[in-house]
């Protein structure tokens, strides 16, 4: 099996085990998961959504975010950890989407990446997810299960990985398969336990668990 066959197998058994996966950051407009994505670096989704319901309550939309005084903001937001680093891209992230972009958030990755405190996960998560764009998101989920399974190969930098993702990964799947790794990564192949190799669905195909499902090297 390449790992391009090893790639469409495990899409397959991810879509049949996670098939509503999506995104846990909640949202109902692009700029709010642009802020929710940022509050997320080295905090929880689920602290995240708590958080910016007082933050979307004080300041409703992009223009009264972008007026706000950066310190009220990371008075908001000091929960999610980072407080002052946070508020201040946030704060500046705002004032372009209103002063550059009439409110809206640039459809672009490239200029997506401009802003600021936007790296390649979160430009790639937007551009997916609100986009319906091709994406792949490497986070610590994505980059540790794709190790794990033998897609690749003792790479760790997110923007490698992604880079040997993308060579795998049929473009119209990357962003579903990524999120489905975060669920799996959650629940079953897990990285501060011992992973549930035992329930896990990718088990006869796994690297890790002394498997390469014949694989051609």
């Amino acid at each position: 099996m390449t790992k391009q066959e090893l790639a469409l197998e495990v899409i397959d058994r991810l879509k049949k085990e996670y098939p509503d996966a999506g995104c846990t950051l909640d949202y109902n407009e692009a700029w709010k998961l642009l802020v929710s994505v940022r509050l997320a670096a080295q905090c929880t989704d689920a602290r995240v959504n708590v958080v910016v319901e007082k933050l979307y309550e004080t300041y409703p939309d992009v223009d009264a975010l972008a007026a706000a005084p950066v310190e009220k903001i990371e008075e908001i937001v000091k929960p999610c950890g980072l407080g002052h680093s946070k508020a201040r891209d946030i704060s500046a992230c705002m004032k372009i989407l209103r002063d550059q972009y009439k409110g809206q958030v640039p459809e672009n990755f490239d200029e997506l990446l401009k802003l600021p405190g936007v790296g390649r996960k979160s430009a790639n998560l937007i551009m997916g997810d609100v986009f319906g764009k091709p994406a792949i998101v490497t986070d610590t989920h994505c980059i540790r299960l794709v190790n794990r399974i033998g897609l690749v190969e003792g790479i760790k930098e997110p923007k490698k990985v992604e880079m040997a993702l993308w060579k795998l990964i049929p473009p119209e799947e990357g962003s579903d398969f990524c999120h489905r790794l975060v669920f799996h990564g959650r629940d079953v192949c897990t990285a501060r336990t011992k992973p549930h190799c035992e329930r896990c669905c990718l088990n006869d195909l796994c690297e890790k668990n002394g498997t390469d499902g014949g694989r051609d090297r």
